[in-house]
């Protein structure tokens, strides 16, 4: 077994236009992708373009903390 810090972490994406209409209540929940990404590659915080349910469109999805 590797010891240390490994090179790919687990990583949580939430979708941005969820999160700004929370207070507005128009949409129903929030949602998430868990992915993989390399530490070393990219070090500062993932944006991915991925399908939310609840906007029911793709929208941009980003890196939050666990």
């Amino acid at each position: 077994m590797a010891k240390g810090k490994d090179t790919r972490v687990r990583v949580i994406l939430e979708c941005t236009s969820c999160v700004r209409n929370t207070f507005n209540k128009k949409s129903k929940g929030i949602h998430r992708y868990i992915t993989q990404k390399n530490r070393y590659n990219t070090s500062n915080r993932l944006e991915l373009r991925k399908f939310c349910p609840y906007c029911y469109k793709h929208t941009i999805h980003g890196e939050i903390k666990k």
